[in-house]
């Protein structure tokens, strides 16, 4: 390894997300519908008319800052803007532990980009276990906090990501008691209808974080935004890049919330589907389901390494997410989930769910 390099990257690995260009793509917990084509074509007219390729982006957006405060009932002095969600999360460990000033605390299986962030930046990352059911253990949390010196920011995604459930009753209250920075995650707030963002107001050491890759369907857009105290705002505003959202990114997002409730309107179907998908998988004894806030569901399998399944569906043609030892299954399209029930009903029981009601 070249010596000014840290030598502690050997060790790590790239990001990549595994390629299967003819299946259908049930792994990254995507809105399954595209922009509609005239939105589209509104957005390439004003990429044309508006976007100077020539110039660099607004640097303070504030007319997209405005736009999210009015969907989240919040003023715009209250966001911040990132390049995806991403984005946020480094600039959140850089403004409150780079230095060897703080560690990390979440509850695992959790997204993975809070551990992978943390140790790219050489910040002490301290997982702990979720109980049998993915609930978070509020107890093994204060007790961690007590016993490790210097614990300065806890991530929890709620709901969370592979397991998909939102934070147990009674979760709330205790977090709020905790001597930490708490940054609750809520990319996929729309699909769940659970937030916590009023209570930004009388709880200052809350940051909740909320991204346009799900439900707004702007995935390769890459927004996300941050909403905390203006304290911590003006922090992220400090550490995060120079015109770190491209002018197209802005335009999109804003194209978007102004046509909401129109790209939003795919929601129930999706939670329909999502039922359709929990009926059939329950069918089986060797998978153990478990309960969903999101456009996702989360099984483990009994006598059947996940891995393997993982392939073979990719090879049929259905593409999902191996992760925390089981198998997250984003919610498709109808002729998507059709697929992907004739193709595990084919591996695991030999039998046809093509028409799986």
């Amino acid at each position: 390894m070249q010596p000014f390099l840290r030598p502690e990257l050997a060790g790590f690995e790239a990001y990549h997300a595994p390629v299967w260009p003819e299946a259908d793509r049930l792994d990254a917990n995507e809105n399954p519908h595209d922009l509609p084509e005239w939105l589209k074509n509104k957005l390439a007219y004003q990429f044309e008319q508006v976007q100077a390729a020539n110039r660099y982006p607004q640097a303070n957006p504030e007319a997209l800052k405005a736009a999210i405060g009015e969907y989240c009932g919040v003023v715009p002095d209250l966001v911040s803007l990132g390049n995806g969600s991403d984005e946020l999360i480094r600039s959140i460990l850089i403004a409150t532990c780079l230095g060897s000033r703080g560690r990390v605390l979440t509850a695992e299986p959790t997204f993975s980009m809070y551990s992978i962030i943390a140790r790219t930046l050489g910040i002490p990352y301290h997982p702990l276990p979720r109980t049998a059911d993915f609930a978070v253990d509020l107890d093994g949390l204060e007790a961690a906090i007590a016993h490790f010196d210097g614990i300065q920011v806890l991530f929890l995604a709620n709901p969370n990501s592979p397991t998909a459930n939102l934070l147990q009753p009674g979760a709330i209250e205790r977090l709020r008691q905790l001597p930490v920075l708490v940054v609750l995650d809520e990319a996929y707030y729309e699909f769940s209808q659970y937030t916590s963002v009023p209570l930004l107001s009388e709880w200052p050491n809350l940051i909740v974080l909320r991204t346009f890759s799900k439900a707004f369907r702007l995935a390769s857009f890459r927004v996300g935004y941050a909403l905390a105290a203006p304290e911590y705002v003006s922090a992220l505003e400090k550490v995060r890049l120079p015109y770190n959202l491209p002018g197209h990114s802005q335009l999109a997002a804003l194209t978007a919330l102004e046509h909401r409730d129109l790209l939003l309107s795919v929601i129930p179907e999706i939670l329909c589907e999502r039922q359709r998908l929990e009926r059939f998988l329950s069918d089986f004894e060797q998978l153990r389901l478990y309960p969903s806030d999101a456009n996702f569901l989360f099984v483990r399998l009994l006598g059947t390494d996940a891995r393997t399944l993982h392939r073979q569906l990719a090879e049929r043609g259905s593409l999902v997410r191996a992760v925390g030892g089981g198998l997250r299954i984003t919610i498709g399209t109808p002729s998507e989930n059709d697929r992907l029930i004739a193709n595990l009903a084919a591996l695991l029981s030999g039998r046809n769910g093509r028409h799986w009601p």
